[in-house]
C-alpha cells in the first residue's frame, strides 16, 4: 500500500471516515504519521470551540469580577477560584462522573400542555462533556487575564471618554474593552497555547472515545502498545503539537499587531511564549 493510499483510507478516520479497523501489524511510518494527525482534528476541535466560546465568558467574568454589586463580584469570584484552583484533570473526572448520574432516559421538563425530555447521554461523550470542561477551564484562566488588563486600563483613556460625552455600552465597546484586549492579549496568548496542549489530557478522562474514533493521544498510544516502541509514535504526536503551537502564534501575533496598530513600533507589547509546566 503507498503512502497516498494509506492517507486516502486513514486521513478522516478519527471523524468515522474511511477504514474502520486500525492496522494490527507491519506499521509504516506514513500509517502513524496518518493516524496520528487524523486525531488531531479532535485536539483543533476541542481547542477551537472551548478557546472561542471561553473567550465571551471569560470577558463576562472579567465585567463581573470588576463589578461592584457583590451578588455579580461573588460569584464571579467563586467561579474562577474554583477552576483555577482545581487541577484540570480531576475536572474532567468529576464531570464524567456528575454526567453519568444523569438519567439515561433524560430529564423531563414540564411545561404544562406538554414535556419535553431532554437528552443527556450525549454529555458523556468526549466530544461534549470534555469539550464542556475546557470551556469552563480557560473561561476561568482567560477571565483573569482579563480583569487584570481591565483593572490596567489607563485613567486618562476613561477619563477622556467621559469628556467626549462617551458612557455606557459605547464607552466599553470604543474605549475600555479595546485597551483590555490590547494588554490582556500577550497573556492571552499563551493561556491559548496551554489550553490546545491541555487537550492531550482528555485520551486519560473518563470521557471514552467513541467507535474507536480517538485524538492523537489515542492513536499515538495505540501504536506504542502495538509495537513496544514509544520512541517514534510520541516524538511524531509532540512535532504535530509544536507545529499546532507555532500556528497559534502566527495567528494571535497577528491579531496582537492589529490591536496596537495605532501605537508606535517601541510601545506595542510583543507575544513572549511561557510555557506552564504544572497547572
Amino acid at each position: 500500500m503507498s503512502c497516498w493510499q494509506t492517507v486516502q483510507d486513514y486521513g478522516l478516520r478519527s471523524l468515522g471516515i474511511g477504514e474502520r479497523l486500525l492496522p494490527k501489524a507491519d506499521f509504516t511510518l506514513c500509517q502513524q504519521f496518518t493516524l496520528i494527525g487524523s486525531g488531531m482534528l479532535w485536539n483543533i476541535y476541542f481547542g477551537v470551540l472551548a478557546l472561542g466560546l471561553g473567550f465571551f465568558m471569560a470577558t463576562a467574568l472579567a465585567l463581573g469580577k470588576a463589578s461592584p454589586s457583590p451578588l455579580i463580584r461573588k460569584p464571579s469570584d467563586w467561579f474562577i477560584f474554583l477552576f483555577r484552583g482545581s487541577p484540570l484533570f480531576i475536572q474532567f473526572f468529576l464531570a464524567y462522573e456528575a454526567f453519568v448520574l444523569l438519567p439515561r432516559n433524560g430529564i423531563d421538563i414540564p411545561l404544562g400542555i406538554v414535556t419535553l425530555t431532554a437528552e443527556t447521554r450525549w454529555l458523556t461523550k468526549a466530544w461534549a462533556g470534555a469539550l464542556i470542561v475546557l470551556f469552563l477551564n480557560t473561561s476561568a484562566y482567560a477571565g483573569e487575564i482579563f480583569y487584570g488588563a481591565l483593572q490596567s486600563v489607563p485613567k486618562g483613556e476613561l477619563e477622556a471618554a467621559d469628556a467626549y460625552g462617551m458612557t455606557g455600552w459605547s464607552k466599553f465597546r470604543r474605549i475600555t474593552w479595546p485597551t483590555m484586549l490590547r494588554l490582556a492579549w500577550p497573556a492571552y496568548t499563551n493561556e491559548a497555547i496551554f489550553l490546545f496542549h491541555a487537550t492531550a489530557l482528555v485520551f486519560f478522562s473518563g470521557f471514552p472515545a467513541w467507535r474507536q474514533q480517538g485524538d492523537a493521544l489515542y492513536y499515538a498510544s495505540y501504536f506504542a502498545d502495538k509495537t513496544f516502541n514509544p520512541f517514534i509514535p510520541y516524538p511524531i504526536f509532540a512535532g504535530y503539537f509544536v507545529l499546532l503551537t507555532l500556528s497559534v502564534i502566527v495567528v494571535f501575533g497577528a491579531i496582537n499587531r492589529r490591536l496596537n496598530r495605532h501605537l508606535a513600533t517601541e510601545r506595542r507589547s510583543r507575544l513572549r511564549l511561557r510555557p506552564q509546566i504544572i497547572r
